[in-house]
């Protein structure tokens, strides 16, 4: 008989993060922060234990000491639960001196590590994805179909399909053919499905499932670096492969753009994915931080986290993140504003003269403001057009969203626009 207990969830950390620059500047992808108080490792996790999954291996390398803190933080499970979360950090061993060179590179130097689990299957999950997925019916498909791997897959329409690993499969649910990322127009032609024509490709989500021995020797006996890209593509001629059919909300938040409409999607009155879900919640590190103050604030389409401080704004259309503080005659649209770790920094720079938060008299439009960021008096944020991209060091245009990164000081009066 199969069982949950003996699946080890094994979540990717990321590597450097480049498309999500300048948030990964300072943390690892999985770490950045989202909808106001969680984390995006959080997602997968919450996924896992809402499953009954509840062994769970995160898999870490670069500037992951947030993300460590945060995972340890936040699940712990008590002396009378038998689960855990645990941290599989890149490092040097005498059989390897070389850092993760691609997913299945990853999970490989970590095989010692898997094997001491006992687990008999093995769910390999991304870190920066936003879904809400029983991990539970993909195994008892994986079980049913005597599979060896199951890839959970999902429609996509034309617009965007390259980004994807694109499939085929047979009446039966078994994939017959698999493309990582592909750009050749004959390519799409071959892969367009009849089913759906607002949505003609099936894709892979990145989510896979592997009995355990199987994985091992994919791993052991060749030297790919990557699952979408070869893993999975050379197994379907020498195992079982199965898709299992996941047709709810999945965004994959792998660049700023993706970001930026993800999040600001959340504050609307009927969002795409709703974090109010009672039997399947999101969790995050308890901070027992006091309510919310709005002091004269007027207030449309926002998604307010705890502990903020807001006097005389006008915020619309946009995602105010813990512990934010924001002066009088502030306005704030379509912007994500992430917040503060503190109400007064343990730690201030001898040039931090600007108070933490959002000076008075700001304007911000089209931006995602980053943590800890020290804003004075009477600054002015204008979106740049899509597909601009600059680095001015206190502040990046990313596909003409404006990021100011995590603990920037900016002067008062500084113009942030299309003209500056």
């Amino acid at each position: 008989m199969h069982s949950l207990d003996r699946v080890l969830a094994i979540i990717l950390g990321g590597g450097v993060g480049r498309r999500l620059y300048p948030l990964t500047r300072l943390r690892a992808k999985p770490a950045v922060p989202i909808a106001g108080k969680y984390r995006l490792i959080d997602v997968p996790i919450s996924n896992c234990i809402n499953s009954g999954i509840h062994h769970i291996a995160v898999l870490t390398q670069f500037n992951s000491v947030s993300l460590h803190r945060h995972i340890t933080q936040t699940y712990s499970f008590d002396a009378f639960h038998r689960g855990w979360v645990d941290i599989l950090a890149a490092e040097q061993t005498p059989a390897s001196t070389d850092w993760y060179q691609g997913t299945a590179d990853a999970v490989r130097k970590q095989l010692f590590e898997i094997k001491t689990t006992g687990a008999t299957h093995v769910l390999i999950l991304a870190g920066d994805h936003l879904y809400r997925m029983d991990y539970a019916a993909l195994a008892q498909y994986h079980w049913k179909n005597r599979a060896e791997i199951t890839v959970a897959v999902q429609p996509v329409p034309e617009e965007g399909a390259s980004r994807f690993g694109l499939l085929q499969r047979n009446p039966q649910g078994r994939i017959t053919s698999f493309v990582e990322k592909p750009n050749d127009p004959q390519v799409f032609t071959q892969f367009a499905t009849s089913g759906n024509p607002q949505r003609p490709f099936l894709a892979s989500m990145g989510i896979y499932m592997f009995k355990t021995n199987v994985l091992i020797d994919l791993l052991e006996n060749s030297t790919y670096d990557d699952f979408g890209g070869q893993i999975i593509p050379n197994a379907l001629q020498t195992h079982t492969v199965y898709g299992f059919d996941f047709d709810g909300y999945w965004e994959d938040i792998g660049t700023i753009r993706s970001f930026y409409e993800t999040n600001l999607s959340l504050t609307r009155p009927n969002p795409p994915f709703t974090l109010y879900d009672p039997l399947r919640p999101i969790y995050t590190r308890p901070r027992f931080l006091p309510g919310v103050i709005i002091d004269g604030a007027t207030l449309h389409n926002v998604l307010l986290a705890d502990g903020s401080i807001l006097h005389r704004a006008e915020i619309n259309d946009s995602i105010i993140g813990l512990r934010s503080q924001i002066c009088d005659d502030v306005r704030i649209s379509n912007s994500i504003i992430m917040g503060a770790d503190f109400y007064k920094d343990p730690n201030p720079s001898p040039d931090a003269d600007i108070p933490l938060g959002i000076g008075k008299g700001c304007q911000i439009e089209g931006a995602i403001i980053d943590k800890n960021v020290r804003m004075g008096e009477g600054v002015v944020i204008r979106p740049f057009s899509p597909g601009v991209d600059r680095d001015e060091g206190d502040w990046v245009v990313q596909d003409g969203i404006v990021v100011v990164p995590k603990s920037t000081q900016l002067r008062p009066g500084t113009y942030i626009g299309p003209d500056s």
